[in-house]
């Protein structure tokens, strides 16, 4: 059996902290994995400054209903559903996440929680687990899953490093050069040849 494994932000919709950032003009929300490996600095830092500048959840999801899948994701996950069991490894929240998952056909979504206050701020995040992408890769094997995988930022390199394949899609020139073996593609075209080709069962 073989299971396709897919980051969300950045892959199949619009970088969420950056579409807010660019709501706001906060330039330093728009600060994402693909510049801070470590994810607990990162959320550390955005919600510090959501707390100076006096944003709390409502706020973001009303940028969040405005956006769309990136062009021709909804299409591809359509595609990729039809030839594999697909589950979507974010490290964003269901929070943020879920009026996006029923524009893309609510797929399966393993990612993370806020904790809110009644006023609306958020108060803190709660992780799924550590690693959680590299976990979960590591746990559909156990259940004998051959796993395939695509991401754009350093905090997937840890799941595509433990799937039997890995492949970086729409990642930034720093990842890609620091990662060369996984195969670096920016095409939705190019990333169903890539699963293609990283199939022992699917041809076509």
């Amino acid at each position: 059996m073989e299971l396709a494994c897919l980051d969300l932000e950045g892959v199949l919709i619009p970088e969420i902290w950056i579409a807010f950032a660019e709501k706001t003009g906060i330039e330093e929300l728009k600060a994402t994995t693909r510049d801070i490996p470590d994810y607990d600095v990162l959320m550390k830092q955005r919600l510090a400054i959501l707390d100076q500048h006096g944003y709390g959840l409502p706020a973001i999801q009303e940028v969040i209903g405005t956006l769309s899948p990136l062009e021709g994701a909804k299409e591809f996950l359509d595609w990729l559903r039809l030839r594999f069991q697909v589950v979507i490894l974010s490290d964003t929240f269901y929070e943020f996440a879920m009026p996006l998952m029923e524009k893309l056909g609510f797929p399966a979504l393993l990612c993370h929680k806020l904790e809110v206050n009644e006023e609306g701020r958020i108060t803190n995040y709660l992780l799924r687990q550590r690693d959680p992408k590299r976990q979960s890769v590591r746990a559909f094997q156990l259940l004998n899953y051959r796993v395939i995988a695509a991401g754009d930022s350093y905090n997937d390199t840890t799941m595509l490093g433990q799937a039997e394949k890995g492949i970086l899609f729409h990642a930034p020139q720093n990842v890609i050069n620091e990662f060369p073996q996984f195969p670096a593609v920016h095409t939705f075209e190019e990333l169903k040849k890539e699963f293609l080709k990283a199939s022992t069962r699917v041809s076509e």
